[in-house]
């Protein structure tokens, strides 16, 4: 992530919003080569230092009208946090220091030309402390500095698959600068609830959760000490969250954002379709190669009046949130739910069956494969046992039957 003071926006006080910068092919079409030969610079970098490639990347956008030099930094703050960096973690750089300048004070002051009342010349003085030292005068003044950060080398760069990515993470991390100073974000989302809450929870933000008209749900996401007192801390957590978010489908976001003017607070409005795209792949279609064959083999179109759909229910108490496999919806307008657990770790299966115990009440199918089965023995007549494969005829049979007991 870049620095806040990095970030790049436009305020507007009047209409009450805060629009982070963003490069686009439209308007900053030329901005795809620059990246690219940014790059380059770090490409063939081996070796420089963070300095010279940071000069570098500056020559590359000097004669750039209207680039300001944050942009600049932002540029080499995610060009170095994709890279990796030669550091002095032993002290050596300061022992060495320490070495030269104690050979070196008695012939204080140096003068690049020796006269009769400054003797020492700078030249021979160094070539003196090498001889000393046992060592090239070229090698020593390469780790005499070694553990300052302008000074670090590079050693390896992961770098970005090209100048387009790079760009687009410039994009997603001016708005997670934005949000630094964010007292509260809202998300509505329609798909992927299961991968907003995994990284929500990382992220180390609370949450309350709200269905809203056709099926999408309204998160609202707060840090751990927003109902304690203000602070910064969960405005990077946000920011923190976003790329998760931005690698979803199907939703909308709105911050909101303290300035440094007192009493105001600016909107931040988001959304799948405003083009931006995270360096985080997207969610998975299915945890589970079970998961997918059950769909495929279900299809689209209802069977006996019930349509299934994915992940389309979130069941929550508290902060204990748990998004069954499947929902089915009947035309008479009875829901169901379809928990599939498969083959895991003993620990995880005590886990599920922990929070399944805690939705009891719920109307869920468990679909559970036979390995499985033996172990969680407390399933008893809840569960559709399966070796391999989940058959669509056994989910339907148990659909029929919740539908008779329901009258």
């Amino acid at each position: 992530m870049l620095t806040r003071e990095m970030a790049l926006a436009e305020y507007d006080f009047q209409r009450s919003r805060i629009v982070p910068e963003r490069l686009t092919r439209v308007h900053h079409a030329q901005y795809v080569g620059y990246a690219e030969r940014m790059l380059g610079v770090y490409r063939t970098g081996m070796g420089r230092t963070r300095r010279e490639l940071h000069r570098a990347v500056g020559s590359i956008l000097a004669n750039e009208p209207e680039c300001p030099a944050r942009r600049i930094e932002a540029f080499c703050k995610l060009l170095d946090d994709a890279a990796t960096f030669h550091r002095d973690r032993r002290g050596r750089s300061a022992s060495l220091r320490r070495q030269v300048f104690h050979l070196a004070a008695p012939r204080h002051p140096l003068v690049a030309t020796a006269d009769r009342l400054f003797g020492h010349e700078e030249g021979q003085v160094k070539a003196a402390i090498a001889r000393e030292l046992g060592r090239p005068w070229e090698e020593i003044e390469g780790e005499l500095f070694a553990d300052v950060i302008e000074f670090h080398r590079l050693a390896e760069f992961q770098g970005y698959p090209d100048g387009a990515s790079l760009l687009a993470r410039y994009n997603v991390a001016q708005v997670q600068a934005a949000l630094f100073d964010a007292v509260s974000m809202t998300v509505w989302a329609e798909e992927d609830f299961k991968t907003i809450l995994r990284y929500a929870k990382l992220a180390r933000l609370m949450h309350t959760i709200a269905r809203v008209k056709g099926g999408a749900y309204c998160f609202r996401l707060d840090g751990p000490a927003s109902v304690l007192r203000e602070t910064r801390r969960y405005g990077v957590a946000m920011a923190r969250f976003l790329p998760a978010l931005v690698a979803c489908r199907s939703w909308r976001m709105h911050a909101v954002i303290r300035t440094r003017r007192r009493g105001f607070t600016l909107g931040l409005d988001l959304g799948a379709r405003d083009g931006l795209h995270s360096h985080l792949p997207p969610p998975d279609a299915f945890d589970s190669q079970v998961e997918e064959a059950f769909a495929e083999k279900w299809e689209k179109e209802p069977r006996e009046g019930w349509q299934l759909v994915r992940e389309g229910e979130i069941l929550h108490r508290g902060q204990k949130v748990f998004v069954p496999d499947f929902l089915f919806r009947h035309e008479s307008g009875k829901s169901v739910l379809l928990e599939i657990v498969g083959f895991w770790t003993p620990e995880y299966l005590q886990a599920k069956l922990q929070t399944l115990e805690a939705f009891r009440d719920q109307p869920i199918l468990l679909a559970v494969a036979e390995s499985s089965a033996r172990t969680l023995p407390e399933l008893g007549a809840r569960a559709i046992a399966f070796k391999t494969a989940l058959a669509v005829k056994e989910v339907l049979d148990r659909l029929r039957a919740t539908l008779a007991e329901a009258g």
